[in-house]
């Protein structure tokens, strides 16, 4: 499945270009229109980086809080710095914990972060431009089908104008 993605600044000019793909024969059940009074990113589909960003940091955390206990117990072991006046172990079991809280706070920092900025893909800057007003025309289709639409969607001259092809496994 191929995807064309054209950014334009306003209701008239989406309707305009929604319409001049109408008359040049492509079925409306492939082409859609993003922003006010439309679909929403949420309702096409356009990935979140928010719950990207939820999912790699808890990816990460799921293995590094465990890795960052082993790490600070055996840094307390090996040192044998006395965190509070008790028992050898005890320091040792704190010094697992201070470790694991900074695996957590890695996790939450770089998988967080590294979600947060590609894991959505080209979905964020699409996204921030339907909060600014403007508005999406997507064609999914064939090849031919978004060359059709490419040649259509251009006399609009569109903010941006993106094909992106769905890779398949063979």
């Amino acid at each position: 499945m191929n995807y064309l993605v054209a950014v334009l600044p306003d209701r008239n000019q989406a309707e305009a270009a929604y319409t001049a793909l109408e008359k040049s024969g492509l079925p409306l059940s492939q082409v859609d229109i993003l922003g006010r009074g439309y679909k929403s990113a949420d309702e096409y589909g356009l990935i979140d980086p928010n719950s990207q960003a939820k999912k790699g940091a808890t990816s990460l955390a799921i293995w590094l809080i465990p890795f960052g206990f082993v790490a600070g117990y055996a840094f307390n072991y090996l040192t044998g710095i006395a965190i509070l006046p008790i028992a050898a172990v005890g320091n040792h079991i704190i010094g697992g914990l201070l470790g694991a809280a900074s695996a957590a706070l890695g996790a939450f920092l770089v998988g967080g972060g590294v979600g947060l900025s590609v894991g959505s893909g080209d979905a964020l800057p699409y996204r921030n431009r339907l909060n600014a007003g403007k508005y999406l025309v997507v064609v999914q289709g064939s090849e031919e089908l978004t060359h059709q639409a490419t040649h259509v969607l251009r006399q609009f001259e569109p903010e941006n104008l993106q094909g992106y092809a769905e890779l398949t496994a063979a």
